[in-house]
């Protein structure tokens, strides 16, 4: 079997365990990627800020893809490499579009700083948003649309009531516009929504810095565990989902551990076909 050029996997849900940590399992098999000279990718919803709380400069990581595609750093040097934003006539449209229908939305700053937003509270009683609003209170403005309070924007994000026919609604009026389906790490059941430039989407980041590093497209695998990790698991050769992802996810791809079982080095194991490899990631965690 081919040794993968790139190992990608989400974090929340995934790579992180219901504690927001990484197994030792995992960091073994990161690091054993590293020194196979496989690049390593991680593919998260989160924002830089947001990645900080959970990982430090030592993580094994070469890269980051974060905001659902919106940016990517290089971990190692802690470049900027890419950057993707709405204009601000899209804002205006997805935000008359979100109050319209009635939902609470957050709007966030130009990437690195996506961590501040504005928000609007629809008042529907979604503990969720009442959260997120709460642990972001020190970057968390009101939005005003008279005067506007907004320009530009890395992306949108609403909470969506559990009504897939409202979500394909919203996505029909907002047809110009990438809208992706996630659900909320916070209570992980809150459906949310997230709206990017049309460009933009976790597979469509990982195609470009793919791309960016290598000259052909040979091996990779994707490890994920929600809905918008879909456009990545359809990019790669070797796609899996952990098995405390949606049954409607587990109906379409390969199946790995839990992401409390170390399912991410269970999915590298299962394609890496290297006897050292093999003899290292079963070796007892420390």
């Amino acid at each position: 079997m081919l040794t993968p050029q790139m190992v990608i996997t989400d974090l929340d849900g995934t790579l992180l365990n219901d504690s927001k940590k990484v197994s030792q399992e995992d960091i073994g098999t990161l690091k054993l990627l590293g020194e196979m000279d496989i690049c390593r990718v991680v593919a998260t919803g989160r924002s830089l800020y947001s990645l900080s709380k959970v990982a430090d400069a030592s993580f094994p990581f070469d890269y980051v893809v974060f905001s659902t595609g919106a940016g990517v750093m290089n971990w190692q040097t802690g470049e900027l490499m890419y950057a993707a934003h709405l204009k601000e006539k899209e804002v205006s449209f997805a935000i008359k579009t979100f109050i319209n229908a009635g939902m609470s939305f957050m709007v966030h700053d130009l990437v690195p700083d996506n961590h501040r937003f504005l928000y609007y509270d629809a008042d529907c009683g979604n503990s969720d948003f009442k959260k997120r609003r709460e642990i972001y209170s020190d970057f968390a403005i009101p939005l005003s649309t008279d005067p506007p309070n907004y320009k530009n924007a890395s992306q949108l994000l609403a909470i969506v009531p559990e009504n897939l026919q409202v979500l394909e609604e919203i996505r029909r009026k907002l047809s110009s516009l990438r809208v992706v389906r996630a659900t909320s790490p916070l209570d992980n059941c809150t459906m949310w929504m997230e709206v990017l430039p049309p460009e933009v989407s976790k597979g469509h980041t990982v195609e470009w810095l793919f791309k960016r590093l290598f000259t052909e497209h040979i091996c990779s695998i994707a490890v994920g565990n929600d809905y918008n990790d879909l456009d990545m698991l359809n990019y790669v050769t070797h796609p899996f989902v952990v098995n405390n992802a949606p049954d409607d996810l587990k109906n379409i791809y390969k199946v790995t551990e839990s992401n409390n079982n170390s399912g991410f080095t269970h999915a590298v194991k299962e394609v890496i076909d290297n006897t050292s490899a093999i003899n290292y990631l079963h070796r007892p965690a420390r």
